[in-house]
Formats: C-alpha cells, structure tokens, sequence
C-alpha cells in the first residue's frame, strides 16, 4: 500500500486506520463501486459539517440580522446549503436501520436539488440490494469520527488529504483501472513545481479526479498568490471519473469549468476555443481506441496525422492547439513517446522538435505508479521559447533552438515493496534547475554530467530526434579514488574470504537442517 502520507508529506495518523476499517466493511463488493459509496459518505459528512457550522454562527448572529434558515447567507460563504433530511445527524441516527440505503440516496437527491452546481453529480447507489445495509450503517458510524472539521486548521485541508488518500488506496486496489484517472500526487507536484500557475488559464482534457487543479491551487495559495487569479477548465470522459472530479473540487471551493457533462476531448471538444496559458495533464497511456480513423482531417493535427492505434502524439497535438501564444504545457507520457518511429510517429517527433516547441524533457524513475509498471518521462512545451514572463513574472532568457534534457531515473525512494516515491528534495532539485535554465529561478544554471544539459536542437536532429535524456546528459562524474591499487586488491580478496566462509557456514547449517527432516542431500 501507499505511504501514510499527505500532499505536502505530512502524517495526519488516521488516514491508514479508517482505509483499514472501511476496507473491512467492502465485504463482496468491487473497490470500483465501493469506492463511489466511501467517497460519496465523505463528501456528505463534510458538506453537512460545514453547514451545521456556518448554521450555528449564523443562529448566534441572528440579532444582528444573520437568518440561518436562509440559502443565501450559506452561497455567500461558499457552503453548500443542506437540507433538513440531508444533514449528517439525520442520517447517523438512522444508521442501523433497514431503510437507511434509501435516506442516503433521497439525502443525495436532495442536496442536489438545492444546489444547482451539484445536480447530476453525487452518487445515489446506496439503496441497491448488493450493498449490505448493516454493513452500510457501519460504515456510516465510522465516518461520523472523521475529524473533518478542525477549528484549528482549515477544514478544506484536512476532508481533501482524506479524500486524497483514499483516492490513491482506491487507485492501487482497482489496479489498471485507477490508472485512467490517478496520477501520484508526488508527480502532480512536481509538474506544477515546474510550471509554475501562479495566474492564467489552467487546462487538463484528461483531467481525471481532478488532482491537477488540486495542486496548482495549492501551490498558487503556497507562494503567496491567489485563487482568484486562476481560471480552471477540464475535461473527462469517464462520467463516475467525471462526477469524481466534480465532487473533488466542490469540497475544496475550487470553481472550475469541466463542461456541461462528461465527454472524449478528441470526438467532442467541450473548450474548442480555448487557448490555455498552462495545461498540465495525465493522459492514458498507449490509448488505442481513440476514434483516430473518424479524425484523420482534424484541424489539430498540424504537424503529423496520428496513428489510429495510439493516441500519444494525437494528444500533445491537442495540448499544443489549445496554448496560448505564451503558453506552456507539462505532461506525463510513456517513455516510448520519446523515440518511436512507428506509424509516423518519429516524423510527428520531428516536426515539432524543428518547429522550437519541445522546452524540457524529463525521464523519471520506475515503479512510480500504482497500477503500471510502464517507464514514464514528463514533457514540457512552450509556445513562445524567446521571451516572456516566467514565475511570479520575472522574465525568461531567450531559449530558442535549445531543449533542457534532465534525467532523474536515478531519483525517489522506495515506500514499499512496488513502489517509489520522488522526495520533496527531489522535487525541487528538478524543478529549480528548469527555473534556472528558463531563466527566472534563482541562481545560474549549469549542466551536470549524468543530470541535465541544454542541448541544441541541432544536436537532436543528429540524434535522428530521439528525445530520451540518457542519450544527451552523458555519466555522471565518478569519485575519484585514491586508494592504492595493492591496498584495494588486499582488502577486496579479505572481503572476499569472509563472503566465502559466511556461505561455507550457511550450506553446511542448510544441509543439517535438511538431514534432521529426512531430507539429506548427496555431497
């Protein structure tokens, strides 16, 4: 399982023991649907919590004009209003009653009737004769101990590392299927670490269960900016992903734009005429049924026509047709994006590489994911590699003709048996030394053998525009060894004697052992 960790790798100590507990309470069910009936209790309780409250805030106010009864001094404050048959209390109450799948939906159907923002979004599943309802109340009592809000800090925070790190759990239990929206929030942060969204447009068309927006909020919020400044917009064509996400952000008072419903960004562009100044995305990897065949004219397709049986390239062209002239697009991909020659894919490669787009590329380590071991590689493209404003607008140094090439394969640690984690330190090393060679971080940027190195786009041409970083950052520098060769040799043969009486010992224990079981073995 996934460290006990947050976003910003603090421990909150309750999150493993409530998965551990409502995993128990899954009894039969699959982690897919049970996830939307975890996720939809949490998302319940917090909105319930909030209002109670404002509620009472309001009550006590109510000589100085304040009506507690009033939906609108709730919209005033961004707290969803909750009716009466909604609210938590009710539903605890009730919790071991044969009926209470039915209040929970009719609670659901009734938050969405009075809030217009949520209609055709929360789950109504809790009435279905496959959900044991014993096991229902259980889990309704369990939920009813989230501390979800803490007058201490804001409650946001604490329902959204909850509800963070069960959408993780959820993603390793349902294996590749959580692959499609889930994107390890180390990776998020390490994209907006490098791209900065301090204001603008923010744009993901595969925007998942929305940790993107998540996190660039998060780090506008870190460094001293406001929410305000930044417009989200996204898109997904999963519609329980996309309810996912709805609900994701709702709970965080983040407003964003993710169309009317859920549709494929390819087939139905739901922001046709958006031009992003960030667009930070996770798309699937490999995807082959992308309806490439009914696409083969597409206005987007500007520097190559994408093979029908992988819509790797068909999406950085979607990236590059939705930036705005200053925009600039960080992504994850597979590593064989940055090499194949199939299908015309090299050629796409090429032309996009010559056309000066190609501003960074990354190769990260294995085992990052919880649900492929497929190897990754993050891209960055800039529209405009000349001038322009960079972080907290500090202007860049002209980049043009020249692709930055870091390869952090070597980076992360491991948290468990499968799987790797980049480390805060990492993080920022990556991303301070792209600030760097943009031109607004802080210090002078220089290559470093094994690490990174500004790389002419000359250079890549003579590569036959293979992009992968190992082939242009050369080896690291090694330690210079000063020990004599007659020292080191005597040394390395005692080591070696020992290592050798160490396995004598152990074969002649093993065979011991062996004999006493009537199993002994010939010489």
């Amino acid at each position: 399982m996934p460290t006990d960790t947050t976003s910003n790798g603090a421990t909150l100590g309750f999150e493993s023991t409530l998965w551990q507990a409502a995993d128990k309470l899954r009894s039969n069910m699959d982690a897919a649907e049970y996830k939307h009936v975890v996720l939809g209790l949490i998302f319940l309780k917090y909105i319930s919590d909030a209002f109670e409250a404002l509620h009472a805030r309001l009550t006590a106010q109510q000589e100085e004009g304040a009506d507690p009864e009033d939906p609108d001094e709730y919209l005033a404050e961004r707290v969803f209003w909750v009716p009466q048959e909604a609210r938590w209390a009710r539903l605890q109450a009730n919790a071991r009653q044969p009926q209470v799948g039915e209040l929970v939906d009719a609670a659901m159907a009734a938050i969405e009737r009075e809030n217009p923002q949520l209609r055709g979004v929360l789950p109504q599943v809790f009435a279905r004769p496959q959900l044991d309802k014993r096991r229902l109340g259980e889990l309704i009592d369990l939920i009813s101990g989230i501390p979800l809000m803490d007058p201490e800090a804001p409650s946001q925070d604490i329902l959204g590392r909850v509800y963070e790190y069960f959408l993780g759990q959820f993603a390793d239990a349902e294996g590749k299927k959580g692959g499609q929206f889930y994107t390890p929030g180390h990776v998020v942060r390490l994209l907006v670490a490098m791209l900065a969204p301090y204001h603008g447009r923010v744009y993901d068309p595969c925007c998942g269960s929305g940790g993107m927006f998540v996190q660039s909020e998060r780090f506008v919020e870190a460094h001293g900016g406001r929410r305000e400044d930044v417009s989200v917009f996204g898109q997904e064509s999963n519609p329980t992903t996309w309810r996912l996400a709805k609900m994701n952000l709702a709970i965080r008072g983040i407003e964003a734009n993710l169309g009317p419903e859920w549709a494929d960004s390819f087939v139905r562009d739901l922001h046709p005429d958006l031009r992003a100044d960030y667009i930070l995305a996770n798309p699937p990897f490999n995807m082959s049924d992308w309806g490439g065949q009914a696409l083969q004219n597409d206005v987007r397709w500007r520097y190559g026509t994408p093979p029908a049986g992988n819509a790797n390239y068909a999406w950085i062209q979607h990236f590059i047709y939705h930036l705005a002239p200053d925009g600039v697009a960080g992504f994850v991909l597979a590593n064989g994006s940055m090499s194949t020659q199939q299908s015309g894919e090299g050629e796409i490669r090429k032309n996009i590489v010559e056309a000066d787009l190609v501003d960074c590329m990354v190769a990260l380590p294995g085992q990052l994911f919880y649900n492929t071991a497929i190897p990754v590689c993050l891209w960055f493209l800039a529209k405009n590699k000349a001038d322009g404003r960079g972080a907290q607008g500090r202007p860049l140094r002209d980049r043009r003709r020249e692709t930055l090439f870091i390869d952090a394969r070597q980076m992360g640690e491991m948290v468990d048996r499968t799987h790797r984690q980049l480390t805060e330190d990492d993080i920022a090393r990556i991303a301070d030394t792209y600030h760097a060679w943009r031109g607004d971080g802080e210090g002078a940027y220089e290559d470093v053998a094994g690490f990174c190195r500004a790389v002419p786009t000359a250079e890549i041409a003579a590569h036959d525009y293979v992009l992968t970083p190992g082939r242009y950052v050369g080896l690291p520098e090694q330690e210079e060894d000063d020990e004599p060769f007659e020292d080191k040799m005597a040394r390395l043969v005692t080591e070696l004697e020992e290592q050798f009486a160490e396995g004598a010992r152990l074969e002649a224990q093993i065979r011991e052992n062996l004999r006493r079981l009537g199993y002994g073995l010939s010489q």
